[in-house]
């Protein structure tokens, strides 16, 4: 059987019907609770609706490099779980980045913030949009691993769950520490922070620990996982890397955010790790002043563009991306895989690197 767009829509749907149902049975246990409680079940069905549901087919795939069912029930439920852990991340990243926008549409906590000040409640709307956020995000991650334990998962796939789930939460960490410290680091240092945020905090859960959890929930021996890891890892921080480079240069009307965001939230991304290290004095220096100030408009916006890109910057992004991606896929070419998994994981995989959004 060879990949087919068939093969990805239908695991693809099967797991959209399963976290919308999975969900729907949340709010009725909230509503029994409180009905005003039911607001954080809806927040998160609005936002895992949609998606490219990338870790899910990643998990998909990885079931399938052993021969598996890469549409079994317990399959399709831990592609569930693992976009419920993804809106958790979402939830809590929008919140510590005071990021207005999500996919097109506001934030969880500006969401909550408006039903505030639509119902006119008392004390502060940003406040209670805010403390709605960590628990909706919260509430996420619990369910995640409430969905996940109900597949009876081997030892092997636990282990990489909870592994996962602290590597993401250390790299939040480090993403965040990285904006306060950052510029007091060696540029080459500073270079190195960055590539170990981009690692934990997306890379290995975005791309290395669904196709591991995929395989090892589908019985996949060491040997196996070690191949998908040695694919899987570098090809998530191209990735990421790829993330970061939309989030300064990409087209709003197809990322769902404003143009140069991440410039606004001050984010110590690789692309500005690598900016500070070859642009010359001046330049970098006007980046450090300018970096994270909410004010910016487009010409802001354009200025540090063009710093980045004079820098040499963005052209030596665009070759680690690359490299990293030829890691990946040359891992492919040797692997001992069924066709139909070689064929999915390089699909996607170059989905992932050349997308635009």
């Amino acid at each position: 059987m060879s990949a087919s767009p068939q093969q990805q829509s239908a695991y693809v749907a099967a797991v959209d019907t399963e976290l919308a149902a999975f969900l729907a049975e949340q709010r009725e246990v909230l509503a029994a609770i409180s009905p005003d409680a039911t607001a954080l079940a809806d927040r998160l069905s609005d936002l895992t609706r949609g998606g490219k549901r990338l870790r899910p087919l990643f998990a998909h795939w990885g079931a399938r490099a052993t021969g598996a069912d890469g549409l079994s029930p317990e399959l399709v439920r831990l592609g569930a779980a693992l976009e419920l852990f993804q809106a958790a991340a979402l939830v809590h990243d929008d919140l510590i980045d005071h990021s207005d926008t999500r996919r097109g549409g506001p934030s969880v906590h500006r969401r909550f913030e408006s039903t505030h000040r639509e119902h006119a409640w008392d004390l502060d709307a940003a406040d209670f949009g805010r403390a709605a956020a960590i628990l909706a995000g919260d509430l996420a991650l619990s369910l995640s691993e409430q969905l996940f334990a109900s597949i009876s998962p081997t030892p092997r796939a636990r282990g990489l769950f909870d592994a996962m789930r602290t590597q993401v939460m250390a790299g939040q960490y480090l993403d965040v520490l990285e904006e306060q410290i950052g510029a007091r680091r060696d540029p080459d240092a500073a270079v190195a922070a960055a590539r170990t945020v981009v690692l934990f905090k997306s890379a290995k859960y975005s791309v290395e620990a669904p196709l591991l959890l995929g395989a090892a929930q589908a019985g996949a021996d060491e040997h196996l996982l070690a191949v998908l890891a040695e694919f899987g890892e570098p090809l998530g921080e191209a990735f990421q890397l790829r993330d970061d480079e939309l989030g300064v240069f990409g087209d709003p009307a197809t990322t769902g955010k404003p143009a140069g965001d991440d410039l606004r939230e001050g984010k110590r991304t690789l692309l500005v790790a690598l900016t500070r290290r070859d642009a010359d004095a001046s330049h970098a220096e006007r980046l450090s002043e300018r970096l994270g100030a909410t004010e910016l408009g487009t010409t802001d916006v354009d200025e540090l563009r063009g710093i980045m890109t004079d820098s040499g910057a963005v052209d030596e992004h665009e070759r680690i991306i690359e490299r990293l991606t030829q890691e990946a896929f040359t891992v492919l070419d040797t692997a001992d895989l069924p066709a139909d998994a070689r064929e999915g994981l390089l699909s996607l995989g170059r989905s992932a690197v050349r997308r635009r959004a």
